[in-house]
């Protein structure tokens, strides 16, 4: 026979790991990677040259110690930096695929196109290096504004190649044409080119 007994257990001690190497969670190419300094990671295909460096700027996480940053959804002003080392291919992965009974088998071949990168620093900037980037760009998106309003009165000529025949049919309506159920697009637009 069991016996029923209320037992005490103590609650669990969340402790935060801890290591003497500052490392970061980040997302490169699409895929997430924890990376620190010196590391050698293999990521899919990059853009980039063998010997360049690159940059990311989504990084999720930032651990130095105890001290530990996580984003919302990425922590402000970090990145890492990182040196393409080369481009490679990665093993052959075979795809079989087979439906018994039916004489059905395709065998295919995938070696995943790779690069691999050389980790060179993991950090945090600080924010007084993106906040005149913001104030730089008010000025201009206020010129752009500006601009808009001169640009409207010369917007009267209209481009009729890149409208529809629908539309064109309907300009040529209004501008009087006849004959515009039997014309093509090109017949459309010299026709309405003529009436300018």
């Amino acid at each position: 026979m069991i016996e029923n007994k209320i037992v005490y257990l103590p609650p669990l001690r969340q402790e935060v790991y801890k290591t003497k190497n500052m490392f970061a969670i980040v997302e490169i190419a699409g895929q997430q990677f924890k990376v620190a300094k010196d590391q050698k990671v293999f990521v899919h295909r990059l853009d980039a040259k063998t010997g360049d460096n690159v940059s990311f700027d989504k990084v999720y996480l930032v651990a130095d110690g105890d001290k530990i940053a996580v984003g919302a959804p990425a922590v402000a002003n970090a990145s890492v930096e990182a040196k393409v080392v080369r481009h490679l291919k990665d093993d052959k992965v075979i795809v079989f695929k087979k439906k018994r009974r039916k004489g059905y088998r395709v065998k295919n071949g995938h070696r995943q196109s790779l690069t691999e990168i050389l980790i060179e620093s993991v950090g945090v900037g600080t924010a007084k290096k993106a906040a005149p980037a913001k104030k730089a760009a008010a000025p201009k998106a206020a010129e752009k504004k500006e601009a808009a309003p001169k640009a409207a009165p010369e917007a009267k000529a209209v481009d009729f190649s890149s409208k529809t025949v629908a539309e064109l049919k309907e300009l040529a309506k209004e501008a009087g044409i006849s004959g515009i159920s039997a014309m093509k697009k090109a017949d459309l637009v010299a026709a309405l080119e003529a009436k300018k």
